[in-house]
């Protein structure tokens, strides 16, 4: 139980600010071509509280910690109004891939907080910094991979959508209603497990590569 608690206040810092930052992008992305609905709603803010979903953000990676799976969990979406982009099909190409590419941003600098605990063995905050960082990545390779996945309503879904030709991307967007169920099936079996795993593990080595 001690460990447990341990590793919720060390993970805690990572996963809201992997979920918060991955919110506010979008909201910021779609503003600069047009949409003021996520800022008019002060959705473009850093303040985790406004972007917290209890289930997503809070229950479900709670669970996934303690039972030893694929971390998995989502924020509150921000709002945005397609229609009001300043060209919709196109700008929503760069809206939906604001909230992955701050996820890949967020795990190379917490690749760097690795390098940094390295650079300082026996301190006093070398190991939680050490434990935090890996978390930090972790969770910023999974969200980004997740989140990519070509399935509305996420991110890959839309990117999706704005690349297809009209009649297909008409056709892809009509699963949204549905897109929250079928990730939901696919996390309570191993097969979301069996599709996340192999790009995260790339992305990770990737980011360890680097630094």
């Amino acid at each position: 139980m001690d460990d447990l608690i341990q590793l919720i206040a060390i993970a805690a810092i990572p996963v809201l600010f992997a979920i918060t930052i991955h919110e506010a992008a979008h909201g910021y992305v779609a503003r600069h071509f047009g949409d003021m609905t996520a800022y008019q709603q002060g959705r473009i803010s850093l303040n985790p509280i406004r972007h917290i979903d209890p289930v997503g953000t809070i229950l479900l990676p709670l669970l996934t910690l303690a039972l030893g799976g694929i971390l998995f969990g989502w924020a509150k979406p921000v709002p945005v109004n397609f229609a009001a982009l300043r060209r919709p099909k196109q700008d929503m190409l760069w809206v939906a891939i604001a909230g992955p590419a701050s996820n890949l941003v967020m795990a190379l600098f917490w690749g760097l907080m690795i390098k940094v605990a390295w650079m300082f063995p026996g301190g006093y905050f070398t190991e939680p910094l050490l434990e935090m960082a890996q978390i930090g990545v972790k969770i910023n390779a999974i969200l980004m991979v997740l989140n990519l996945l070509p399935l509305p309503p996420l991110d890959g879904g839309r990117v999706a959508v704005s690349l297809l030709p009209h009649r297909q991307a008409y056709q892809l967007s009509r699963i949204e209603p549905y897109g929250m169920f079928i990730l939901i099936g696919l996390a309570i079996t191993p097969v979301l497990g069996w599709i996340l795993t192999p790009p995260v593990v790339a992305v990770m080595k990737f980011i360890n590569f680097i630094f």
